[in-house]
């Protein structure tokens, strides 16, 4: 009997490139802490530089490779740009990461 949840035509690795490449964008600590900020409503680019405590330059490349995956938003207004998740179900991920703190090798 499968484990599947729905009935799908069997994967391949090139299934899976999109998300390999979500994957890769979010296994860097900053990048984690910057979309759980976000969790919670849209930041500007100061806000995320004095959350993260690096400055502007690296923020906005950890910024880039989030947005160029998909994973953030971006929006200008005047002279700023706000960030948003573009899916917010992404921090269902975090809660099931959560679970794996207490679980024993």
């Amino acid at each position: 009997m499968s484990t599947s949840a729905c009935c799908t035509p069997p994967k391949t690795p090139a299934d899976f490139r999109a998300a390999s490449a979500v994957f890769k964008a979010l296994s860097n600590p900053n990048r984690l802490l910057i979309v759980d900020a976000l969790g919670s409503g849209e930041r500007c680019v100061a806000d995320l530089t004095a959350l993260v405590g690096l400055d502007m330059s690296t923020v906005s490349n950890h910024l880039a490779v989030l947005r160029n995956v998909g994973i953030l938003k971006d929006e200008r207004r005047g002279t700023q740009v706000f960030y948003s998740l573009r899916k917010p179900c992404l921090l269902n991920l975090f809660c099931c990461l959560d679970e794996f703190h207490g679980v024993e090798g």
